[in-house]
């Protein structure tokens, strides 16, 4: 018995302490000339879903949940937005050239076809990013229209 309460009592003291471990959780500034949805003028409907479903981990629009402060939790969510960040981040659309918008549009449309975005972890917390077919379809046609008119 005496060796579960001191297991117990060093495993609530690190828990305690590793919550001093900051995670950075400062979004970078937008400029709304180059933000994919102001940029480009997107249609309401497709700003909606892009923002619900997208914005989260590919922008600089980051909403962190209340369990996104808790470590190690907070260490794993940030992690996550920084991978989605580098693959894409609609906030800097504008920035980027040509082939990299067109590699970026192709990956969107196969990785919501594939329903491996968003994430299902990430939809079991956020109810408004479970993309129904309807709108996983609008989505992806939105795209495919970019990419065919060639204007991204």
């Amino acid at each position: 018995m005496k060796t579960l309460k001191k297991i117990l009592f060093w495993s609530l003291l690190g828990f305690a302490l590793i919550q001093f471990i900051p995670t950075d959780k400062v979004n970078l500034p937008v400029d709304h000339k180059v933000n994919f949805v102001d940029a480009k003028n997107t249609p309401e409907k497709i700003r909606g879903l892009i923002k619900g479903a997208c914005y989260d981990c590919h922008s600089n629009e980051t909403v962190y949940p209340k369990y996104a402060y808790i470590a190690p939790i907070s260490w794993s969510v940030k992690s996550h937005i920084n991978e989605g960040r580098e693959h894409l981040n609609f906030s800097v659309w504008g920035t980027y050239n040509k082939e990299l918008k067109e590699s970026m549009l192709s990956n969107s449309i196969q990785t919501i076809q594939n329903k491996t975005m968003p994430m299902p972890a990430y939809i079991v917390y956020h109810k408004e990013a479970n993309l129904s077919e309807a709108e996983r379809v609008l989505l992806t046609t939105y795209f495919e229209e970019m990419l065919k008119s060639k204007t991204y």
